[in-house]
């Protein structure tokens, strides 16, 4: 039986210490047949003094200038380059738990022709420590209320981890402008669209090394324009223009 196929975006920004050991996990973890898309904006970026060595002997890692620029620019940078049916997105601090997980991932994604499979950290069996408790009631909070709320079939709506069907993508416009607010736009999305989501349990931790670029203050309100989005679309639709 071939191996699923699975493209890996990693978007990247000084992230020298957290990369030789995010690619060394994928190297020993992951079985399925992966190509890594290391997403840069600048040249100088640390990253490439590890990542530029191991492309020269891997031919599965690429590097790729960002088309744009920021998180989130690089990922949808990544998401127009991709050619295999499922795309992954990656963070290069994402634990080893997570990295053990994709071969799951991949198969239960293929198996069940899902649109989406979620790394859910809310679900049975999924757990989120470390990290600043606000950000993570916050993220807990959004995804356990949209599942019961508007029958989201995820308990994880933010959690930027998850594969996606690539024909998904290419026809469904990112209205965010920055951050990892897409996550739970595209997620809302699919399944106003009637897209099959899947989620499997992941156990996340707070990285160890260098420095987390989320800004809740900055991207709380566009988190809320979606969560509400949702709540409007489900029970009242009139309402969206």
């Amino acid at each position: 039986m071939a191996l699923p196929r699975v493209d890996i975006v990693v978007p990247v920004f000084n992230e020298k210490e957290n990369f030789s050991v995010l690619f060394q996990n994928i190297q020993r973890c992951v079985q399925a047949d992966w190509r890594l898309m290391v997403i840069y904006d600048r040249p100088d970026d640390t990253t490439l003094e590890v990542a530029s060595p191991l492309s020269a002997s891997d031919a599965r890692i690429e590097l790729i200038t960002n088309a744009s620029k920021g998180v989130l620019g690089a990922i949808k940078t990544g998401f127009n380059k991709a050619t295999a049916d499922a795309v992954l997105v990656l963070m290069v601090d994402d634990p080893l738990e997570i990295i053990e997980k994709i071969d799951e991932l991949a198969n239960a994604f293929y198996a069940e022709n899902a649109t989406i499979a979620v790394a859910s950290r809310y679900m049975n069996g999924g757990s989120h420590t470390g990290g600043p408790l606000l950000k993570g009631l916050l993220s807990r909070l959004a995804g356990v209320s949209l599942y019961y709320v508007i029958g989201l079939p995820t308990h994880d709506a933010t959690y930027a981890t998850r594969l996606y069907r690539k024909s998904f993508l290419d026809r469904t416009t990112i209205e965010t402008k920055e951050g990892f607010v897409f996550t739970l736009e595209l997620t809302l999305k699919a399944y106003f669209g009637n897209e099959k989501i899947i989620e499997l349990p992941v156990h996340w931790e707070e990285r160890v090394v260098g420095e987390s670029h989320f800004k809740l203050a900055k991207w709380l309100p566009m988190y809320l324009h979606w969560y509400v989005w949702g709540i409007k679309k489900r029970y009242f639709p009139f309402l969206i223009s």
